[in-house]
């Protein structure tokens, strides 16, 4: 036998285990941009969703500023059209439905197993999947925000200020934020679509009726007072009609009275903040059972 042969076998030397890297901000917005760009794609191949999102709250804003035309003067309590009225609650209804739909997606991902693909892949953060999602619903919010803002100016309404379309869609984010967060859980939390769109439907329409985004509070019934000032979307439709109104405004402008006292812009604003805030935290757990 060869020299080769008869020699020792030296055995090979264990590498060194692989570290990796732990995930930095800039890993998780790469993911977050990544599955957000997903998202626009879906949309680029059905661009019918974009354009009745548009055209929705278009004919809302013509149809009942049509309808309540010949209203009482009364009705709103000053001189105001009501065309100058609805747009706030137009643009306020169209982002909180957008953001309430937010968890189909994630749904329908959840049911075509695509969402195990992504939970199984090397992601930075799963919470990638949750922002993404928002910061989609987000983007198709400024655009709707853009059209009816664009179209109700032409009816009359006006637009706001640059200061007052800053501080809009601070409101708007801060909705969608909350909003977006509430769908996300409900689409980890139940069993299927036909069940989130059950619970879709139930929540939709009796939260827009019982807001400012159609009628005042004073010409309201007391106890659905009561209800519309203690619900959200007045929390972001009130401050959006005071910024269209007043193009000089302070944080200190009463634009809410409650059936238990003045509401001022900055509470409107800091409501928002805190159901922001209650809504991420409320779905921590649902995300770490169902992302792990």
């Amino acid at each position: 036998m060869s020299q080769s042969i008869l020699s020792p076998v030296t055995p090979p030397t264990p590498s060194q285990p692989a570290t990796s890297s732990p995930a930095t901000l800039g890993d998780f917005a790469q993911e977050t941009l990544a599955l957000t760009r997903r998202l626009f794609i879906q949309l680029k191949r059905r661009p019918s969703t974009l354009v009745a999102g548009v055209v929705q709250p278009l004919m809302w804003l013509i149809l009942f500023g049509a309808l309540f035309q010949n209203a009482p003067q009364d009705f709103l309590g000053n001189s105001l059209a009501y065309g100058q009225f609805l747009g706030a609650g137009v643009i306020v209804f169209t982002a909180f439905s957008g953001a309430l739909n937010s968890g189909l997606p994630v749904m329908f991902d959840r049911e075509f197993g695509f969402l195990n693909r992504l939970l199984v892949a090397p992601l930075a953060s799963r919470l990638s999947i949750v922002g993404a999602s928002a910061l989609f619903i987000m983007a198709m919010s400024l655009i709707q925000t853009v059209a009816i803002i664009v179209v109700s100016g032409f009816l009359g309404a006006g637009f706001p200020t640059l200061s007052g379309l800053g501080l809009m869609l601070l409101i708007l984010a801060l909705l969608v934020v909350a909003v977006t967060a509430l769908s996300l859980g409900l689409a980890f939390a139940l069993p299927g679509h036909i069940e989130l769109i059950a619970v879709l439907l139930v929540v939709n329409l009796p939260l827009l009726f019982a807001s400012t985004a159609l009628a005042p509070l004073a010409f309201m019934p007391t106890w659905l007072q009561a209800i519309a000032a203690a619900n959200p979307l007045s929390y972001a439709i009130e401050p959006i009609r005071h910024l269209y109104l007043q193009p000089q405004w302070h944080w200190s402008d009463i634009v809410m009275q409650a059936p238990w006292g003045d509401v001022s812009l900055w509470v409107c604003v800091a409501g928002l903040l805190g159901f922001a805030t209650v809504s991420i935290v409320a779905i921590q757990p649902l995300l770490k059972r169902s992302l792990g």
